[in-house]
C-alpha cells in the first residue's frame, strides 16, 4: 500500500519538475477525449408530414335549454282541472291548467247570440238598400252593432282562454306548483317548460380570435356529470360587441340532446377549433428550444453515412404533443425525435435497424443497435 502511493507521489513530482512531460500527458488525454465524441450518436427519427390543423382555445360555458319558459296564470282563479305530471314530455298547445270557467262560458254564448243576430240584421238591411227601400244610414248602423258584437265576443273568448293554460311549444314540463282546488293569482308560478331536443351553449372567447370566429366552427364540449363522454357541436351565433372589461366576445354554440342527457345550468368546458388548415407537423419532442428560438435536428443520408443537421424552424401552432412548422421544414424530411441533446450539428448518427427510416437513409443503419 506505501509502493503505489510513493509512486503517484514521484510521478506528480517528475511531471511537476518537466514542463515537457506534463504537456505530453496532457495532449495524449486530449487526443482520447477527442476521439470519443466522433463516434456516432444511435438516435430515433421521425419523417415530416402534411396533416390537418386547427388552431384551438378552451372556456368554461353554461348550457340553456333551446327554448325555456315559467308558465303563469293571468287571473285570479281556482284551479279546476290538472293535466300533467312532474316530468313529462308533453305538445305543443297540450292543455296542462284549466280554471274556474262558468261564468266566462255562459258570457261567452251570449256573445255568440248577439253576434249571429247582428250579422242577420246587417244582411237584412243590405238586401233593402239593394233594392231602394232602406237608407244608407241604416245600414251603417247595423255594420256599427255587428262590429260591437264581434269585439264583444272576441273578448269573451280572450277571457275564456286566460282560464287555460297551455303548452306554448312542445318540451319537458319541470315539478308542479300548484294544486287542484287551490286559488292562484296572476304572476304564481304553475310550472317551467323547456325544450331540450337541443341545447345552447354560451361561453366567451377573447377578442384576439375575433378574425377566425364565424358561425359552423365545431366545438367538443365535456362535462363532470358524464365525465367518459364528449359532446360535439357548432357555434350557432357571435353576439356583435367587445365586453370592454374582459376584452372577449360571448359565443353561443348548439349542442344535440337527442338521448336528453344534457339539462339547463349545468357546466360544460370547450373546445373550440378554428382555422383548418393543411399544415407540416411533427411530434413536440423533436424540438430543441434555446430562448425564444426553436432548432431541430434534420438527418441527412450520405453515401456510407448518416449526418446530423441542426436547422431552425418556426413554431406556428400548438396541439397535444405535436407542432405546427410554417418555415424551416419540408415534407419527407427526418428529423430527430430521441437523442437529439446528444448529437452535434455534422456529426454521425446511427438509426435503429429495425425502423421504418432504416431502409430509406442508407446501408450502414442494420449496425446500430439502441
Amino acid at each position: 500500500m506505501i509502493k503505489p502511493l510513493r509512486y503517484c507521489y514521484t510521478l506528480v513530482k517528475t511531471l511537476a519538475l518537466n514542463p515537457c512531460c506534463l504537456a505530453a500527458v496532457l495532449a495524449a488525454g486530449a487526443g482520447l477525449s477527442a476521439a470519443q465524441p466522433g463516434a456516432p450518436v444511435a438516435v430515433k427519427v421521425e419523417t415530416v408530414r402534411e396533416d390537418t390543423f386547427r388552431d384551438q382555445t378552451e372556456a368554461l360555458g353554461t348550457l340553456r335549454a333551446n327554448e325555456s319558459v315559467e308558465l303563469t296564470v293571468n287571473v285570479t282563479e281556482t284551479i279546476t282541472a290538472i293535466h300533467f305530471e312532474d316530468g313529462q314530455r308533453v305538445a305543443a298547445d297540450q292543455v296542462l291548467v284549466e280554471m274556474t270557467s262558468a261564468e266566462e262560458k255562459a258570457l261567452l254564448v251570449e256573445a255568440q247570440t248577439n253576434a249571429r243576430e247582428a250579422k242577420r240584421q246587417l244582411d237584412r238591411i243590405a238586401r233593402l238598400v239593394r233594392v231602394g227601400n232602406a237608407s244608407e244610414s241604416v245600414l251603417d248602423e247595423r255594420q256599427r252593432d255587428y262590429d260591437a258584437a264581434q269585439a264583444r265576443l272576441i273578448a269573451m273568448q280572450s277571457r275564456l282562454r286566460d282560464r287555460v293554460v297551455k303548452a306554448p311549444f312542445a318540451g319537458q314540463v319541470g315539478l308542479r306548483n300548484i294544486s287542484l282546488g287551490a286559488l292562484v293569482r296572476p304572476g304564481d308560478l304553475i310550472t317551467t317548460l323547456t325544450d331540450d331536443t337541443r341545447m345552447k351553449l354560451d361561453f366567451t372567447v377573447p377578442a384576439v380570435f375575433l378574425p377566425s370566429l364565424q358561425t359552423a366552427l365545431p366545438i367538443v364540449a365535456t362535462t363532470r356529470a358524464y365525465r367518459e363522454r364528449e359532446f360535439r357541436g357548432q357555434v350557432l351565433s357571435i353576439d356583435n360587441q367587445v365586453d370592454r372589461v374582459t376584452r372577449a366576445i360571448n359565443v353561443r354554440a348548439i349542442l344535440p340532446n337527442d338521448e336528453q342527457l344534457l339539462k339547463q345550468g349545468m357546466l360544460m368546458q370547450i373546445s373550440l377549433f378554428m382555422n383548418e388548415r393543411q399544415a407540416l407537423v411533427i411530434s413536440e419532442e423533436s424540438l430543441l428550444p434555446e430562448g425564444r428560438d426553436n432548432y431541430v435536428m434534420v438527418v441527412n443520408p450520405q453515401q456510407d453515412q448518416v449526418i446530423a443537421e441542426k436547422r431552425r424552424v418556426t413554431v406556428a401552432g400548438r396541439r397535444r404533443g405535436e407542432v405546427e412548422i410554417s418555415q424551416g421544414l419540408e415534407v419527407g424530411e427526418q428529423v430527430i425525435t430521441h437523442g437529439a441533446f446528444k448529437v452535434k450539428s455534422g456529426g454521425q448518427v446511427l438509426l435503429p435497424a429495425d425502423s421504418g427510416e432504416a431502409a430509406a437513409v442508407g446501408p450502414n443503419l442494420k449496425s446500430a443497435n439502441l
